[in-house]
């Protein structure tokens, strides 16, 4: 294949790509995965979890804190964007993310930010957040599962790191 030819095939994915119509096909992605979510244990293996996050999250311009709150047979009873930051950084409070788990009656957590600089190797910051939100929600029992990590089409799961 001819470098012309290789650069009109990929401006044509881009373009489509960033299209209105692309758009609202991720759009009403994320509703039914959200609809499918409030009926039932969807998220039942650490790959759909992934999945799931990285449709939420992987075209954030800005980081962003979502909590997915599960009750005791790990069944999700919600998820929520708890906090919204800039290009680099997002401000979490653990107060908030244990009220938010306490309303809504979970037994456990999943915790997700995204890295819109792409790499999704957590930084220190992001192991004491992880270590101090732990803490948080163990005082009240409810525990947390995981913490993914989104960056672009990538996803990276603390617990199978080791990082819980």
């Amino acid at each position: 294949m001819t470098i012309p030819k290789t650069f009109r095939r990929l401006n044509r994915a881009l373009r489509l790509a960033m299209s209105s119509e692309a758009q609202d096909v991720l759009a009403a992605a994320r509703e039914i995965l959200a609809t499918r979510m409030t009926h039932g244990d969807v998220l039942a293996s650490p790959g759909a979890v992934r999945e799931y996050l990285r449709l939420l999250l992987h075209d954030r311009q800005h980081e962003v804190f979502v909590v997915v709150l599960l009750d005791a047979q790990n069944r999700v009873l919600a998820s929520e964007e708890l906090f919204r930051g800039t290009l680099t950084q997002t401000s979490v409070y653990p107060r908030e993310v244990v009220k938010t788990a306490l309303k809504h009656n979970a037994a456990s957590v999943i915790l997700a930010h995204n890295h819109p600089s792409g790499v999704a190797e957590p930084s220190h910051a992001d192991q004491l957040l992880t270590q101090s939100l732990k803490q948080a929600l163990a005082l009240v029992d409810i525990k947390v599962l995981d913490h993914f990590i989104v960056a672009g089409s990538s996803a990276l799961s603390m617990a199978e790191r080791g990082l819980l």
